[in-house]
This record gives structure tokens, sequence and C-alpha cells, in this order.
């Protein structure tokens, strides 16, 4: 054991005490000052971004041990957690990231009842026998060490298969690849995180993409990544690069800019596809040529276009853009004249709601259009054919995904899913016109959540402008004003929080008398990319006012009040939970941000701050830069006031959210609040951004959530021993 470790754990730990137990003491202040445009800015946390220091660990240990113990002292958690895990253990199985070749060769994870991680598992057609190609929990078998497989990519004979495979939620990925027996071959690629391998016509042989680095703490980790091109059997460290900023200097491919390389069959072209956060996309194909050596590239697309996903059959490529049509369109060109501003519109903007996806068969083009992100309605234009129609869905849906096989095979599958309704897959026959219930693992029936309704309002934000608001909750509640709220928003990158069913969350949360809330703020794409803009960089305020008028509401119209109000969110919803509470800290009870975004003047220092810059600015721009000040909560927090209890929590292994983040803002909210509510810290040390846990862990954090968010909205079954 590091006895120096251990001995300033031991000093971090105080007297002070907290319904009868000890607590960390706050991190002392040690302020700096930095200056933006002649602007001074003083922080007094800056040396938490040290996760190297020791003293900086024990202080992030010291309060994660805390929280621990005291989130286990919430009465009714241990049974809400046993809940979850009956809950999680009537599924017969999970299946998720289904790919299915031309020759029906089913590739999928499937997680059985009381396992923790998806294994890789194949089979022939739907009714074909299946086989186990890879378990996750038989590589590598380090003590502690959680490996989860994140994406599966088969070849088009369905002989082999690439997987991307990581630990402890890292995103540090490695590529195998694993053939239809289950051997597992000798390359091991690292630093393959969203690499993205598109196998060639031989079928032996890809291009994939690969980081800078595989430490999630190196500010280098995201820059400048590369695709290469690999034969099976030679050594990896020879690969060729195909597409990168250095190979193809003429694509202007900045350092923070992700190229991908995807190879089509019908047109027998790669198409190199250049992407960051912002939604617009950056387009160039190239023949196929038996050398791969860097290609000479066309330019397709441009940001200009707005273009954010494309699709090509034999003859065309098609292209959804917000261009002039903030709702967004389909337009295609043909291959062989692929000048955009040629392009011909196929499904024009709609008036009601946005595209959403779209896909291509041998029989035509089928689409999604989703109204306030909550009501979706699907619609299929025959090839040959001028005027789509729409196709009477088996079931209402809030949400609809599609899987298709290729533009050469009629299949496609449609998912469909509500608040309170199941994911149901259904195979649609378009001669017939008919859906046929295919599901994947046995379906199950849930009881207790029978009475739980959903409904669907518009509420005034501040400046009058409607905001979608969902609602779930028991429908034989008072509305007395008297009710507990669990509210969750997000608002940013154009992201839709579109309805899923959720045994392991909000429905479980609302079986104890709960309601649970869905605010569509400004930021997301609920209302189209116009919504999105209006929640971006400079106009990022309406997102945290768009929650508050919104709770503002709910109390006017007697669901609840104050006191029994608690809001969550993660990641970039770390934004909208922290400033929410720092601007109107008497409005909210409880506070949940989940790996959360805080201090966005400082975002751009770490490893996955550059990326960020086309969402919310740059430091560099005076501008952008006043922006980011307005969204940072860690400059917001005032010092002498009484704010909500709050929950933060960091994974150490996050590489999308540096764990310093929230421990700055906890650090900060602990020494500024005045209230006798608590400011908990965790930093879960096994764990990163929240992809690639295992079960029991989402599981521990579901109840804890839950479970705080109950203890101080003063549910009684929830509230601890003040002894």
């Amino acid at each position: 054991m590091n006895t120096k470790l251990l001995c300033t754990t031991v000093a971090l730990s105080s007297v002070v005490s907290f319904f009868g137990q000890n607590k960390p003491q706050p991190a002392p202040e040690k302020i700096v000052t930095d200056e933006y445009f002649g602007e001074k800015i003083e922080d007094g946390y800056q040396y938490l971004e040290n996760l190297n220091d020791p003293n900086v660990v024990a202080w992030m240990k010291a309060n994660t041990d805390y929280t621990r113990q005291k989130l286990s002292e919430i009465p009714e958690r241990q049974n809400l957690q046993k809940k979850l895990k009956e809950l999680d253990a009537r599924k017969e199985s999970t299946i998720s990231e289904l790919q299915i070749t031309e020759n029906d060769h089913y590739f999928y994870l499937k997680r059985n009842a009381n396992e923790e991680n998806g294994k890789l598992y194949q089979r022939i057609g739907y009714k074909g026998a299946e086989k186990l190609l890879f378990d996750p929990e038989t590589y590598k078998k380090a003590a502690g060490v959680n490996y989860n497989i994140s994406s599966i990519t088969p070849n088009e004979k369905g002989d082999k298969v690439a997987i991307e495979i990581s630990p402890s939620g890292s995103e540090s990925a490695e590529l195998l690849i694993i053939n239809s027996d289950g051997k597992v071959y000798p390359e091991v690629f690292d630093r393959c995180w969203f690499s993205s391998p598109s196998w060639m016509p031989d079928g032996n042989s890809f291009t994939y993409g690969r980081l800078n680095s595989f430490n999630v703490t190196d500010p280098n980790r995201l820059l400048n990544s590369k695709v290469y091109y690999h034969k099976l059997g030679e050594d990896p460290n020879k690969d060729v690069e195909f597409l990168s900023n250095t190979t193809n200097p003429e694509l202007n491919i900045g350092a923070e800019e992700f190229p991908l390389n995807l190879y089509h069959k019908n047109s027998n072209k790669n198409y190199g596809l250049v992407v960051t956060v912002d939604n617009r996309i950056k387009l160039y194909d190239t023949d196929l040529k038996d050398s791969f050596k860097p290609a000479k590239w066309t330019n397709l697309v441009d940001k200009k276009d707005e273009v954010t996903n494309y699709l090509v059959d034999k003859e065309f490529i098609y292209y959804l853009t917000y261009k002039n049509a903030s709702n967004y369109k389909i337009i295609k060109v043909p291959i062989s004249d692929p000048d955009i501003e040629k392009a011909k519109t196929v499904i024009p903007e709609p008036k009601n709601g946005n595209i959403t996806d779209f896909k291509l068969t041998k029989d035509g083009l089928y689409y999604s259009i989703t109204e306030n992100g909550v009501q979706a309605k699907v619609f299929f234009l025959a090839k040959g054919k001028t005027d789509p129609i729409e196709l009477k869905l088996p079931l209402q849906a809030g949400s609809v995904s599609f899987l298709a096989i290729s533009e050469n095979k009629s299949e496609i599958w449609m998912t469909l899913s509500g608040w309170t309704s199941p994911q149901k897959r259904y195979l649609y026959n378009p001669a017939s016109n008919t859906f046929t219930f295919q599901p994947l693992s046995k379906p199950i029936e849930y009881p207790e959540f029978k009475d739980l309704v959903s409904k669907e309002i518009m509420v005034p934000s501040y400046d009058g402008v409607k905001v979608p608001v969902s609602i779930i909750y028991n429908k034989n509640i008072k509305l007395n004003g008297d009710n507990p709220i669990l509210m969750v928003g997000y608002g940013a990158y154009g992201i839709s929080l579109e309805p899923r069913f959720s045994t392991g969350f909000a429905l479980p949360y609302c079986t104890y008398g709960g309601i649970y809330v869905v605010a569509h703020v400004r930021g997301g794409g609920e209302l189209g990319e116009a919504w999105h803009k209006a929640g971006f960089k400079t106009t990022k305020p309406n997102t945290w006012k768009d929650l508050i008028a919104v709770t503002e509401y709910l109390i006017k119209e007697k669901y609840s009040s104050p006191k029994r109000i608690a809001i969550w969110s993660a990641s970039a919803g770390g934004i909208l939970i922290g400033r929410a509470i720092t601007e109107r800290p008497d409005l909210f009870a409880a506070a949940i941000p989940e790996v959360g975004e805080f201090n966005t003047i400082r975002s751009e220092l770490a490893p996955n701050g550059p990326g960020n810059i086309p969402e919310f600015g740059t430091i560099k721009d005076q501008t952008e830069f006043k922006a980011l000040l307005e969204m940072d909560s860690f400059h917001h927090i005032k010092k002498g006031t009484a704010y909500p209890a709050t929950l933060i929590t960091a994974g150490m292994n996050d590489p999308r959210v540096i764990a310093w983040q929230p421990a700055k803002f906890a650090a900060s909210l602990q020494n500024a609040n005045t209230s006798s509510n608590p400011i908990f810290f965790l930093a879960d040390f096994e764990s990163g951004h929240g992809m690639g846990d295992s079960a029991t862990k989402v599981i521990e954090k579901d109840s804890n959530l839950i479970s705080f968010a109950y203890a101080y909205t003063g549910h009684p079954k929830f509230q601890p021993s003040k002894k």
C-alpha cells in the first residue's frame, strides 16, 4: 500500500459530523488568476486538475468513500437495488448491436439474465441456431477489470467480424478480428475507439481509424486521428495510412476532426467521411484500387452544404440536410455526376415534425418524422413513385429505429418504443404492407408498470417560446402540489431525448409515487436544427432557462413544489443542471449531475475539449469566450448561498468529461453552500463516462440516483436516520 497516500487520506478526514458520521475536510482554495481578453478570472481549485497528484486523488477517494457510506444509509436503497436486479433478471436476454449481412448472417451482442456484459453471437437467419463467438470475460483476465464489447462489424461473407473491446469504461478500445469458428486472429490494434472498420471486397482486408493515444488523460488523445489499411496476416505496425491530415493535406482535415473510410459495394468506391461533434459532415469519394496507398479524393459535400447523413444505392447518393430546411429534407445526386448544387429534392421539409432517419432498400426509401421529439411516424417512397405513403404502424410509437441489410435487399426492420411501451421489433413487407413481430428475445410482462401513463404538453419558457415536456406518472396520483418530481433534460448537440422504455431508471422511479418529467430544452433536436441552434454557444442560456421555466410551470400547476423537485442530467447536461442550480438554487430540492461538464472555460485544455469547440465555442474568440463563461457553472457558484442537496459524480477513466471538472465543481460548491443539504462527490475509479459499465454497476448507479432523489425530496421510505 502507498503509505504516503494512506497518510494523506487520513489527514483529509476530519471530525466534522453529518448525521453522526465523519466527512472529509473541504478542499482548500488556492487562488490562480487567468486573464482572457483583459478580464481576470480567479480559480481557487485549478490544482485539482492534476489527477496525478496523490493529494488530489486522496481528496477524491475520501469524498467517494463518504458518499458511498451516506448513500448506503438510505433505508429503501437496498430494496430498490433488489428490485432493479429482479427486473433485469426477468429478461431472458438483452440483445444489442445487431448486424445482418446480405447472406443472412446475424451478428449481435447478447447478455443473458444475471450476466454482466454482452457476448458476441452469430446465427444464420432469424431462426438459425445460435453460436457463441466471443466472451469478453475470457479476455485478459486481469483482476478488477471489466472488458466490454462496444462495436461489431462483420465482413460481407459473414466469415469474419471485427469487434472493439475496452476495459473499465475507458473507451480505450482494442480492435480484434474473429472468424466464424470463434478463432481470434493474432493482430491486436490499440487506440481504436470509433475505429469504424470497413471491410474490402476480398473479405480479408479492411480500413480502420486509430486515435493518437490510449491514455484518457492525454490532451492529444483525440487529435490527428488517422485511417489505416490492414491485410490480415500482416504486421499492424506496418499498416499504410489511407486517409489522414498528413497523407491528404489537400483535404484540410482539422486536428480535431475524425476521418473515416466506408467502402460501398455497388458503386465500388471508398467514401471518406470527416466528422466532429458538429453534425455537418464533409464527404469525399475515390475509386477502389488494388493499391491502398494515399488516395486522390473527390470532394462531394462540405460544411456549407449542411448535410448530416448520406446513403448510396446503385445510381444515386442521398443526403439528409437542413440547408434552408430546419426540419430537414432528403435530396439526391447521381453517382456519375455528384455535384450537390444540382441535387433534386426527394423528400421536402415536413411542416409538422422533423426527419430523424432514413434507409434505402431494394424497394425504395423509408424515413421517419418525429413531432416534438416524441411522436414518430414512418413513410415509404417506393421506387419509381413520387409520393410517399404513411405506414400504419402496429403500435403507437414515441420513437422508431430502422435496420436494413442493404439497398440490394427488401428486408427492413423497425423497432418501436414509448415511455411506457416496451420496445418491439417488426419486419415490414412492402408487397403485403404488413408487419411481422420478430423479437430477438422473449417478450416480458411488467405488471408493476401497468398504471403508469405518459402525456405530452407544451410549456411557455421565459421568452414565450413553447418547450415540449413529457410527463410520466401513475394515473391515480393527485395533483396536490406535493408530489416528488425527478426532471431530466439535456439540450446539446441537437440530440433528442426520445421515448425509451426503461426498467432500470424512469419507470422504477414512478413506482414509488413520483412524477418523471422530461424537459426537451433548447439545444436538443426535438424541433429541428433551429431548436439546436437556439441553445448553442451564445444562445446557450436558453437551455437552462427553459428548465427553470418548466419547473416554475410544474409548481404553478400543482404538480409539485420546490422542496419536492430533483433534477438530473449527464455529460453536457452538466451545463444544464449546474447553471440551473447556480441561477435558481431556491427552485430545487436536489440535483444530480453525472459525469458533468461544469468548467467550460477550461474544457478546451482537456482531451475532449478541442473536439467540442464546434458545439460550445473557443476561448480564443472573445465572443465565444464570453458565452463559455456564461455557461460555466463552476464560475457561477456564489459563496454564502444555500444550495440544494447535490450528488456529483465522475469517472476516473472518462475520456469525454475529464474527472477534474466534476471534482472542481464539487469542491467549490461544498465551500460555498450554507444550507444543511449535503454536497456529495463520488468518483468511480473503475468506470468512465458510462459506456461499457457492467450490469451490476449500472444497477448500482441507478439505485444511487433514485435513492438520492427521493431522500432529498421528502419520500418517507428513503429518509436516513438522523442519529
